[in-house]
This record gives structure tokens, sequence and C-alpha cells, in this order.
């Protein structure tokens, strides 16, 4: 009740100076990023710091969401055979499980954000790492089965939830004309978190094993978070902030949900960063399974492999696509990355029908770029179109319309997400389905021309509802 009634006076003082006023538990009260002098004085400078450590806990925590793509390909080596062996079928869910449980946790996070604050949840979201991380050491240290590591892995979903409270977050801090390019580093600094555990997790296990060794050492890829996480969570209680005005009102939830435009851009968005995360999953598997032997090295002992690249590659595309967006239009920018995509998932097929090794990186490069691209401009459009359709030019409808956005990319993160874990569902199924004496192990081809076939879709849905001119329309 007293940290209550600090808030109200807090706020109060804030309306009579125009200022913000920071109180106590780091609560801003008077947050106006729309406020030309505020930004200036105070507002650019708070909303970077914020950022930056915003940044690095969701940088961890996609690193842990990862994690499990790339230890997967190793458990053989590492004593998973015989009796003991992952089945095809069970590495799949091993990849695709954190998905699922990241998806699922996305809703809740992001309303974490208005109810506890930003700073705070950030702490908390970074603290429970901490469970995935040592469960995943502990269970492959003592060589547990199938149902542990499956637990273990679903745990991993953690570091998924991070992505929705932290864009959310985010959202408060910037004004409209910055908030593209914000999302955009945001996420792409997250997004990294992938592509530098697949990067780094074959280097670490094979130097903690020893120079040369044969087997990887696997648990010590879940140790070496350990202190990383603790630095996020003392570095958001120190440097981070609440702010006030995140606090979320009654309804704006409610007219998220509500709004048909929600679920549209869930639906292309599932298209998207579904995609993105899904192939980031499944890329290390399917490079091991479709060309052995290629995009692996060894330097000094230390194992490397190439597919850290399409996490990389789909990461930095990410904040080009917010940018491009705030100048020519999300619509636009989406509508050609969905394009580019089917270009690329075309390019994947035929590779692999010709076992063409160089084709096969080009063309999932290609797919993880506008895949990139577009996570970033649908980023963009989601605070355009409920701007331009929620409330008018008050401050006041500003900031309700603002609220019903942060919603809504809680529950546009979490569908999109989904994406991640239908993903390596399909494959898996399109690889059961087509074993035989052409191939014994099975193949994705058919999944492929079935994704070209929805990025298709997907593309004709963004350009109708928003790029297409009629009375009544959102152009955003």
């Amino acid at each position: 009740m007293a940290l209550a009634t600090d808030r109200a006076v807090e706020g109060q003082e804030a309306a009579a100076t125009g200022r913000p006023v920071v109180g106590k538990g780091r609560w801003i009260s008077g947050w106006d990023p729309e406020n030309p002098s505020q930004w200036a004085e105070f507002g650019r400078a708070t909303a970077r710091r914020n950022l930056g450590f915003s940044v690095y806990a969701e940088f961890l925590g996609f690193g842990v969401f990862a994690i499990w793509s790339i230890v997967v390909p190793l458990l053989p080596k590492y004593g998973y055979t015989g009796a003991a062996a992952i089945s095809d079928s069970q590495q799949f869910w091993l990849i695709s499980i954190p998905t699922l449980v990241g998806a699922t946790l996305r809703i809740p996070y992001s309303f974490m954000v208005p109810r506890l604050g930003g700073r705070n949840w950030t702490v908390v979201s970074a603290l429970l790492l901490l469970l995935p991380t040592v469960g995943l050491a502990v269970a492959i240290g003592q060589h547990a089965g199938f149902p542990v590591l499956l637990a273990m892995a679903a745990l991993a979903g953690l570091g998924g939830g991070n992505f929705a409270s932290s864009m959310t977050n985010i959202s408060f801090f910037y004004r409209d004309s910055e908030k593209g390019k914000a999302l955009g580093i945001n996420a792409a600094g997250g997004n990294l978190g992938t592509a530098a555990v697949q990067f780094a997790a074959p280097i670490i296990v094979t130097v903690g094993a020893g120079f040369g060794t044969a087997r990887p050492n696997l648990p010590v890829v879940g140790w070496v978070f350990v202190p990383l996480v603790l630095l996020a969570a003392v570095g958001a209680w120190l440097r981070m902030d609440n702010l006030t005005e995140a606090r979320s009102e009654p309804g704006t939830y409610a007219v998220a949900t509500r709004s048909a435009h929600t679920w549209i851009l869930s639906f292309v968005y599932f298209g998207t960063f579904g995609s993105f995360i899904g192939f980031a999953g499944v890329f290390p598997k399917l490079l091991n399974d479709s060309f052995p032997g290629r995009g692996t090295y060894v330097l000094l002992g230390a194992g490397m492999t190439l597919a850290f690249l399409g996490a990389f590659v789909g990461s930095m595309a990410r904040p080009l696509g917010g940018i491009i967006a705030d100048r020519v239009g999300g619509w636009r920018v989406t509508v050609l990355s969905f394009g580019a995509m089917a270009l690329g998932a075309a390019g994947v097929a035929i590779a692999l029908q010709d076992k063409n090794f160089g084709w096969f990186m080009a063309a999932f490069l290609w797919m993880f770029l506008f895949t990139g691209i577009g996570n970033g401009s649908i980023y963009r459009m989601i605070p355009a179109v409920f701007a331009a359709t929620v409330g008018g030019e008050s401050p006041a409808s500003r900031a309700t319309a603002r609220k019903v956005a942060a919603g809504a990319i809680g529950i546009v993160g979490a569908i999109g997400a989904y994406g991640g874990f239908v993903i390596p569902q399909v494959f898996a199924l399109s690889k059961s389905m087509t074993k035989g004496a052409a191939h014994p192990t099975g193949t994705i081809v058919p999944a492929l021309w079935c994704i070209l076939a929805c990025y298709v879709l997907m593309a004709a849905v963004t350009w109708a509802v928003y790029g297409r001119r009629r009375p009544g329309g959102v152009t955003v």
C-alpha cells in the first residue's frame, strides 16, 4: 500500500512539473517519449540504457532456448548409442519442445511487465534460466534417458518466454518514430543468442573435453551459462528501470484479443519468426543428416560447424527489416520477404534433390536473411496498426494505443513462436513418410514445397489486409 501511495505521489509530481520522476525501486513516473524536450534531456539516454541490458538478458534467453539444437546432434558421440540411442523422431522432439513451451509462456511473460515492472521481471526471468542450464548439465552428465532429457529440454522454453516480456518492455520506452529500429535491435540482440550458442557450443564441448578428444563434454554447455545468467540478473537489478506508464489499463489486453489485426499479424509472424526459430533449431541436424562431414571443421582440437550461420544471418537482418519498414512501410517489406523466402524454400528443395551442398547452404542462408527482415518489418507494423486503429491524437489516446499494441506484441510473439515447433515436426513427418529405397532415412523435400505454398498465402494475406488500398483499410 505504501509503495502504491509513493507512486501516486510521484505521478502527481511528474504531472505538475512535466518531467519524469524516478522513485523507489527505480520506478519512473511521467514517462512520455513523444515529448521532445523530455526525450532529449532524459528519455533517449534512459531508453538506450534499458535497451542494452534488455538485449543482454534476451541474448542469454535465446541461447538457452537454442541449446538443444546443438546438443542433440552430439548425443551419439557422448555415448547415447545402442540401447541408449535417441531415435530420429525423439531428436526432433528434443529440438522442438523448447519452442512449444517457450511459445506458450510468451503471453503470461508479456503480462509480467505491466504487473511487476520491466526491470523487476527481467531479474526474475534471467534467474529462471538457471533451471534449464543446470538441469541439462546434470541430466546429460548422468546419462539420463529420453523422458528426463525431454523434461530438461522443455525447461529450455523459459528462455523463449523472455522474448515477449523484453519486447513488451522496450516498446514502452521508445517513441513511435524510433520504435521499429529499437524493437529490431532488441530482437536481433536476442536472436543472436541462438547463433552464439551454435557457434560456441561445439568449441566449448570439445575444448572442455581436451584437445583431440572424440567424446564431447556436453554438460559443460549448461554450466558455462551460470555466471552469465547471474551477471544479467545483477545488471538488470542495478541499471534497468520500471515504468509506471507501462501499467496495464483495464481492458487493453482484451481490446488486443478482440482485434482482428492481432490474429492476422500473428498468422504472418508465424511464417517469419516461426520459420526463423524452426529452421535455426533443425539446421545443425539437417546439415549433419543431409551432408555428413560437410560444414564441420576441427581447428586445434576444437570442433566448429557452419550451422550457426543461419541464425546469425537471420538475427543480423532483423534490425534492417525494422529500419526499412520505418521508411517505406511494413507491409511492403513483409510481402517482399515472403516472396524471397518462397524462392529460398524452392532452392533448398532442389539442392537436396541434387545433393548440392553449396546451393543448399546458399538457399538456406537466403531464407534466413529474409526471415530476419520479415520479423523486423512485422514488429514495426504492430504499433503502427494499433496507432491507426485505436484512439486518436491526444497523449492519452496515444498511451492507450501503446498499451494495446504491447498486449498484441505478446500475443503475436507467442503465436508466431509456435511455428518453431511446427516446422521440426513437419520435417520429422516428411522424413518418416518418405523412407524407402531412394531415401533410406527419408527426405524433407515434400515439407519444403508445403512451406513454400504457405509463404505465398501469407504474402497474399499481408497485401490484401495492409497493402491494398480500399475504403476503411489500414496501410502500414
